[in-house]
């Protein structure tokens, strides 16, 4: 913009009558930069539920009297740790919005405007964290579930987009015929009228037409593989890659449009091998096949749905040799939280391609109930295998399915702990694989009684170990209380006199908790030594000893 048009529109700010959802006045910096991240992160939200094309945040501003008093704050100069604050922000900020810096003079007073896009059909997230104004506070979106819903209904349908220059001709008949034949499973009452019903009727009555003419869903779903030039530059393209443990690509084929054919194609492609189990006692079933059917259809009619095709992405399907399938698709996760998916164990109210989820549902891609999420992970649990993992990195939405025991000691927790439910199942999974609990996480998982040790060094707890004949484990994990190994350096010492470090790493060591690391171990030993010499002063250091500095017990 130009020093005159940054002038206007700084005056029709300072002419409102009071901060609002998509305005903040600041004097000077007087927040950190986590706090800019949120503010960004407000004011795009509250632009949306405004009507307002943008949010602003302007400093050097007085609140209440609007007088312009400048500031000394300054983006161009403004650093996070050792990045440039704008950068930053950029990268936290989901999905990415090109909000605009400004800094100008106005009569002698420097001014810092940022202008922030309004939320484009889902929050605006700094942190995979959402904000919103509400009377003088920022506050948490989360609480706000009308707010959400309100900017999620702010977006226009990309799926629901009529294609003027398609035809019916653009659709492949043998995709129809299939459209026909699951659209009569699905609604076996109207067998005989779909029989009479022509391609267009048959269509419009699928919900994948609108008023016969050719949507993005339709083209996606049904379309000729020539036809995909028609919603350019989004793609219609499935990769499928198939890696070695090493992570080296060995093989690939592409799959385009119709997607309503060509899954199954997609399908046929994965070894979804037999998985024999490693008997032990009864409980174990003989065999399983590694990925169950309906996790991989649930995981990639799932990615059709919800991609963001905005962006431009293909969805991806990465098979690799040590029983690992990983589905990729384009852009966030509506509901930011897994945990909070299977909690609600409620369908969904709002998708990101409504009209091309419900075609969908009427072709029995999709389930109507909504909980596939939740069914993928009993699933899972039910074989004894690690829960689904997912990751929302990067705008992107990634699925993990491992197809096979990863840890026998866990799977077997499972088998003899048939009572514990899917969220304490979900924690355990999460000590198992050394992830951080939060502190509510740690509450409950304490109170429950399954696990023990100190932050961040869990380990599944005596009452599981002992139920699971893993007790020996149990021993190897568990952190003894000090006094124990204060009593063996001394007993030590009684008997040989004195001790150099050495001596003390051998005699501790192999006795720590292994869920220390070998830096944690030495901190643990630097801390005894220095407790016994220091507070209970039952050793001290004889430094003349020699050249090497040995340790013996007080008189």
């Amino acid at each position: 913009m130009t020093n005159e048009q940054l002038y206007t529109l700084l005056d029709k700010l300072i002419s409102q009558p009071a901060e609002n959802r998509w305005l903040e006045f600041k004097q000077n910096k007087c927040i950190t930069n986590q706090e800019i991240g949120e503010y960004i992160s407000a004011m795009s939200n509250g632009a949306t539920l405004a009507n307002e094309p943008f949010g602003y945040i302007v400093w050097g501003i007085k609140d209440i009297t609007r007088a312009i008093i400048g500031t000394n704050f300054s983006f161009i100069h403004a650093k996070e740790g050792n990045q440039d604050l704008e950068l930053w922000l950029r990268k936290l900020l989901t999905p990415s919005i090109k909000f605009e810096i400004y800094e100008f003079d106005y009569n002698d007073n420097k001014i810092v405007l940022v202008q922030i896009p309004s939320a484009k059909g889902e929050p605006t997230y700094f942190k995979q964290k959402g904000y919103v104004r509400v009377g003088e506070n920022k506050t948490n979106l989360n609480d706000f579930p009308e707010y959400i819903r309100q900017i999620y209904n702010s977006m226009e349908d990309w799926s629901a987009a009529v294609i003027e220059n398609a035809t019916i001709n653009d659709l492949s008949p043998e995709a129809i015929l299939e459209a026909r034949n699951q659209y009569a499973d699905k609604n076996p009452k109207l067998r005989n009228d779909i029989e009479q019903w022509d391609d267009i009727t048959f269509l419009n009555k699928a919900k994948v037409l609108i008023g016969g003419r050719i949507t993005r869903a339709a083209i996606l779903l049904l379309g000729k593989p020539e036809s995909e030039h028609f919603i350019s530059p989004a793609v219609a393209k499935i990769s499928w890659i198939l890696k070695d443990k090493d992570n080296v690509e060995k093989d690939y084929q592409h799959f385009a449009c119709p997607y309503l054919l060509e899954i199954k194609n997609v399908y046929s492609k994965i070894r979804n091998l037999k998985y024999r189990y490693l008997r032990e006692g009864t409980l174990f079933p003989d065999e399983v096949v590694q990925y169950e059917p309906y996790i991989i259809r649930e995981a990639l009619n799932n990615c059709i749905a919800h991609q963001d095709y905005s962006l431009a992405g293909k969805i991806n399907v990465i098979e690799k040799e040590d029983s690992t399938l990983t589905f990729v698709n384009s852009g966030s996760f509506i509901p930011q939280s897994v945990e909070k998916v299977i909690e609600n164990d409620s369908p969904e109210t709002i998708y990101r391609n409504a009209f091309l989820a419900n075609a969908m549902l009427s072709f029995n891609m999709i389930d109507t109930i909504g909980s596939g999420i939740r069914k993928m992970f009993i699933l899972q649990k039910n074989k004894f295998f690690p829960l689904p993992e997912y990751d929302f990195s990067n705008q992107q939405v990634k699925v993990q399915i491992i197809g096979k025991v990863v840890d026998i000691n866990y799977a077997q927790k499972l088998v003899q702990t048939p009572d514990l439910g899917l969220h304490e199942i979900m924690l355990l999974d999460k000590v198992a694989k050394s992830k951080p609990l939060n502190s509510d996480e740690i509450k409950f998982m304490r109170k429950k009684k399954l696990i023990e040790g100190r932050k961040p060094n869990f380990h599944i707890s005596a009452y599981i170990a002992a139920s699971t004949d893993e007790k020996a484990a149990y021993i190897k994990n568990r952190a003894f209380d000090d006094s124990y190994y204060k009593d063996i350096i001394i007993e030590f010492l009684k008997k040989y006199k004195q001790a150099s470090r050495q001596d003390i790493n051998e005699l501790i060591l192999d006795k720590l908790s292994d869920t220390l690391n070998n830096q944690q171990k030495t901190i643990k030993i630097n801390n005894l030594i220095s407790n016994m010499s220091n507070k209970d002063c039952t050793i001290y250091n004889d430094s003349k000893a020699k050249k090497t500095s040995k340790w013996k017990l007080q008189n």
